[in-house]
């Protein structure tokens, strides 16, 4: 059996070196005749899988490790019977984790002193929107929902509020799908008129998909006074983003808010369950076994921390999007072409980011609140 896989996907060896031949190719770069006698295909989000890709070849089984399948032709996979399994929910967490960072650095640069004095509009409630929320909940935070698909379905659980509703908030967070068809298109969700409506006592992340933000209106509205602050993961036109654009922003990362290692493996994980039941075989393996030993393990914190500096210090110690920023900045140079090369290396060579399950905090007299607080972001305690 041939498994036709992107390069980028973690321990495909230690998941599917047993079940066949693996071929590594590039997801981006991805065509027909790499994938022509595959039996299985495992990709990103970065490839494109359709009748171009898949007519005439082997392939009977289709794996996306990312929780998004707006790349993948489902109707034209099942028409030509082959059996598609993603990732949903497999980097919630990884990106729940890149907001809260944001959040934090926000907070510091607008001198608050307590950040759950933000109120913060989540639009999207799927996996990440709904990991997004329970953690902010738990700190304390205001947190309005926004997802007209789920209001429409009835969905009890959550009282959801409009678009415009939930950018009247401090801060405004994008997790939507990308659709174009429908009731409640994505794309361009956000445009001239959703963005006049904001200022620049508000902040503005997306770490969903690139076109659900008209970058064309986003451009001018940086351009007139009283702008929103804004944080970008994805972009309109990637792996060629919009040099402009990145310039006039406050933080600019290269598309990478799920990807942490815990995020990334468990999306590998996923798949090879998938694909274990799609052959009938014996599920063996889970991601646990393989990750390694975090670098940084344990912080300490005596009973004289402040709550927010330790609560700044741990989720730095984690993962500080400020490095992720000038990395992209630094490599944004030369041609068109040369930058959507830079683009992808950022994302294919990306060090190891580790989730805060990973660290343990030892705590010596601490309050109960700050105790609260780490459980809710999701770091192990000894107390």
């Amino acid at each position: 059996m041939l498994i036709v896989a992107d390069e980028n996907i973690p321990l495909l060896d230690s998941f599917f070196g047993d079940i066949g031949e693996i071929r590594r190719v590039s997801g981006r770069a991805m065509s027909s005749e790499d994938v022509r006698n595959a039996d299985v295909l495992l990709v990103r989000s970065v490839t494109k899988v359709n009748r171009e890709l898949l007519e005439g070849s082997r392939v009977r089984f289709v794996g996306t490790t990312t929780i998004g399948t707006d790349h993948v032709d489902l109707d034209w996979l099942e028409q030509a019977g082959i059996r598609f399994s993603a990732a949903p929910g497999c980097n919630a967490n990884s990106v729940a984790e890149y907001v809260l960072s944001v959040l934090s650095l926000y907070a510091e640069r607008n001198g608050l002193s307590d950040w759950s004095q933000l109120s913060v509009g989540i639009v999207g409630v799927g996996n990440v929107g709904s990991e997004l929320a329970h953690k902010l909940e738990r700190l304390g935070f205001n947190v309005r929902l926004c997802d007209p698909p789920r209001a429409d379905a009835g969905e009890d659980e959550h009282e959801f509020v409009t678009l415009t509703e939930a950018m009247t908030c401090d801060v405004v967070s994008l997790h939507t799908p990308l659709t174009r068809e429908g009731r409640h298109p994505t794309l361009h969700l956000v445009g001239q008129k959703q963005l006049e409506s904001m200022n620049s006592n508000q902040l503005l992340i997306n770490a969903g998909r690139g076109e659900v933000i008209d970058s064309s209106a986003l451009l001018a509205r940086l351009d007139q006074s009283n702008a929103p602050t804004v944080a970008l993961d994805v972009w309109e036109q990637e792996p060629r983003i919009h040099l402009e654009l990145m310039e006039r922003i406050w933080l600019a990362t290269p598309h990478i808010a799920g990807y942490s290692l815990e995020g990334k493996v468990q999306g590998t994980e996923m798949i090879y369950q998938a694909l274990c039941r799609f052959l009938g075989l014996p599920v063996r393996k889970k991601a646990g076994q393989f990750l390694p030993e975090p670098a940084l393990s344990k912080i300490s914190f005596t009973s004289s921390a402040d709550e927010e500096d330790a609560i700044r210090i741990a989720l730095r110690a984690c993962y500080d999007p400020r490095r992720d920023d000038a990395m992209l900045r630094n490599a944004m140079k030369g041609s068109i072409e040369e930058r959507g090369v830079a683009f992808d290396r950022l994302r294919r060579d990306y060090p190891v980011r580790r989730e805060c399950s990973s660290l343990r905090i030892q705590l010596k007299g601490t309050s109960k609140s700050l105790q609260d607080s780490f459980r809710d972001i999701g770091f192990k305690l000894k107390i």
